[in-house]
């Protein structure tokens, strides 16, 4: 399937309902159609293209439009092919048909389309708010322009937000939203009958740092990655790489060779100290802490090697649109393959003692599985998508940086869909990227590592950035603007998608079981909750009730 192949396709389904298409480069296809097409359009994309849908998102076109465009991003992962869908709703009459019946994986991005501009998603089987704090007012939508990004919202009681009722029998068990080994705030509704879990409900969002109003509002272009990069504690490198990748893309920016390989050395290090942390926090979990010490040992010479590199353990501040800003000598190159070569010994012994250790298999092993029909019908990415059988990697499907010349990037995919499947595939893609950087080191080319723009990147034009992270696929969309920064940035990062599986993943397990359910997506929750406006100048605390921190729907103490 080719980029104008799927266009034509589009047009046969919707007609005169397609009002735009454009083609920008082989692997995109933004296309603009009329809200009564939008369900028509994602049938066929989902149901004959058999499409995965990845985010979608709201933008407050007002001022030049009088309306708000709707945004829904799908992937033809086969074919190498992001498409941008666009709709819009006029400002008096906001609202688009939702989609989230065809595909159960939008229901969050389409609940989040109305918590940010306010456009109702028409048909959503699941409208509660999901971004916004409780008491926030029903009027005030963040991302709308005439939301000041420092606005002290009043509390409106009247909108507290509904929990699921627990199904007739079952009692409810909290997790959350303090607990200890979840080091961010969610708060997990465990319906439980006996010590069997019957079913969940998620209530999070309690991280908010308003930094895609930010991004819109106060930074310029290349004041964004470094906000980019603290997204996530753990990921900052991939977050400022997509979104540079995402404008670049949108202003025919070329990056040089030199610095598209640096930036692949420097994302496969932080998948290396990325699944060993996780590996640590799975093993203390599971009560396993010689496993969390022992990984985490490992993981310190890593961390000392990207401080000698950027001069940072995390937060290397190394992206800047167009390249990047410091070189990989060739002091570092060796300190780099001496540090690798010691960690795959070390992770290789770890590898072959996993399989014959029974706390680990007694764990692990059959554990909140996630079978692999309801991984793709809720969308999820990255190890939690390939340890149920779905092979999909964005380094091989849409090949970024340098990862289109890497022989050692195969996909690591395991079937069972449970903890110990994606446990495997982690450990194994640990491996995988030390054999990345050793080829992506040895083919570095020389030449300048950022490329010279001498004109302002004009406004209207839409880009998508894509990186395969240690927890799966995060995308950025942005739509370019006036004053040197964007009209719209948009993120999706993985846990935002794998967060989506807990309730089908931890029904039918047992309630000692759900910790480790949870963990096995590495969730990120910060990462996950990047929205909602608060003013930390006031500081303005918000204080949890009772009721919220005890679970209860009913009042009683």
């Amino acid at each position: 399937m080719k980029a104008d192949e799927v266009i034509d396709l589009i047009f046969e389904e919707a007609g005169d309902r397609l009002v735009e298409s454009q083609t920008p480069k082989p692997s995109r296809v933004y296309v603009t159609i009329q809200r009564e097409a939008l369900r028509d359009v994602t049938k066929l994309l989902i149901e004959k293209l058999e499409a995965r849908y990845v985010v979608g998102g709201g933008t407050d076109l007002r001022e030049e439009e009088q309306c708000f465009l709707i945004t829904h991003i799908f992937a033809l992962d086969r074919d190498g092919i992001y498409i941008a869908v666009h709709t819009k709703a006029p400002e008096d009459d906001a609202q688009v048909p939702s989609i989230t019946p065809i595909i159960p994986g939008a229901n969050w991005s389409e609940r989040e389309i109305y918590d940010m501009v306010g456009v109702t998603l028409e048909g959503h089987p699941d409208p509660r708010r999901l971004i916004v704090s409780d008491d926030w007012p029903e009027d005030l939508f963040p991302l709308r322009r005439d939301c000041p990004h420092d606005v002290e919202p009043h509390s409106d009681t009247a909108g507290k937000q509904k929990m699921k009722e627990a199904p007739d029998g079952s009692h409810v068990v909290p997790i959350g939203p303090f607990f200890p080994v979840l080091e961010e705030p969610a708060h997990f509704r465990v319906f439980v009958e006996g010590e069997r879990v019957v079913g969940c409900d998620y209530r999070g969002f309690y991280s908010h740092r308003g930094i895609e109003k930010m991004g819109c509002t106060e930074l310029t272009y290349n004041q964004i990655p470094f906000i980019a990069e603290r997204i996530c504690g753990i990921c900052g490198f991939v977050h400022s790489t997509c979104y540079c990748q995402a404008v670049e893309e949108a202003a025919d920016i070329e990056v040089p060779a030199r610095a598209r390989f640096i930036r692949t050395v420097m994302l496969e290090l932080e998948r290396i100290h990325s699944h060993m942390l996780w590996m640590g926090i799975a093993g203390h979990i599971i009560g396993f802490d010689a496993l969390l010490m022992q990984t985490w040992r490992m993981r310190e010479p890593l961390m000392w090697l990207c401080e000698e590199v950027t001069g940072n353990r995390k937060t290397y501040g190394m992206n800047l649109v167009g390249g990047v800003r410091r070189d990989y000598t060739d002091k570092a190159k060796v300190e780099t393959l001496k540090v690798v070569d010691e960690l795959e010994r070390e992770w290789k012994a770890l590898l072959a003692a996993i399989p014959g250790d029974t706390t680990l298999m007694a764990r692990l092993r059959d554990m909140c599985v996630l079978g692999q029909e309801e991984a793709m019908e809720l969308c999820v990415t990255g190890p939690t998508a390939r340890g149920s059988g779905l092979a999909i990697d964005v380094r091989v499907d849409h090949p970024y940086a340098a990862y289109g010349e890497m022989s050692a990037v195969t996909k690591v995919v395991a079937t069972d869909g449970d903890v110990l499947a994606r446990t495997l595939v982690r450990l194994q893609e640990t491996l995988m990227a030390i054999d990345t950087i050793r080829e992506a080191l040895d083919k570095m080319p020389d030449g300048p590592l950022s490329a010279e723009i001498t004109e302002d990147i004009p406004p209207g034009r839409q880009g998508i950035g894509s990186i395969e992270a240690p927890r799966g696929e995060v995308v950025h969309w942005v739509l370019t603007g006036e004053e040197n920064r964007p009209a719209r940035w948009r993120v999706r990062a993985p846990t935002y998608a794998n967060l989506q599986t807990i309730p089908a993943m931890v029904t039918g397990d047992t309630l000692a079981d759900v910790p480790i359910g949870i963990g096995s997506i590495d969730p990120c929750f910060a990462c996950t909750e990047r929205l909602e406006v608060v003013d930390a100048n006031s500081g303005r605390v918000r204080v949890y009730s009772a009721d919220e921190l005890t679970g209860r729907t009913d009042g009683t103490s």
